[in-house]
């Protein structure tokens, strides 16, 4: 799967690790809920770093779609609680 950070680039990552990226999406919408942004950016922070670890970078120049697009580094709680849907960040 194909996942974008926002103003960063994309990243290929196995569709295995979406339960392990779903658990940090866990994280974030409960910080959120909890109007609690230290742990917000903490959970942020361990999601961007686990797309980063476990995926390929996408080179600058191959454009792909994105099966799921997440925020920018150094996003705010407001950002994200718009970008947050039904099933938060990651779908499933």
């Amino acid at each position: 799967m194909i996942v974008r950070i926002m103003g960063e680039g994309q990243y290929e990552v196995a569709d295995e690790r979406v339960a392990e990226l779903n658990s940090y999406d866990d994280r974030i919408e409960a910080a959120i809920a909890a109007d609690d942004e230290t742990a917000f950016r903490d959970a942020l922070a361990a999601l961007l770093d686990a797309v980063r670890a476990s995926g390929a970078a996408v080179p600058d120049d191959v454009i792909e779609p994105s099966q799921l697009i997440l925020p920018r580094p150094g996003a705010d709680v407001d950002e994200v609680r718009e970008l947050l849907g039904d099933g938060g960040l990651i779908p499933g």
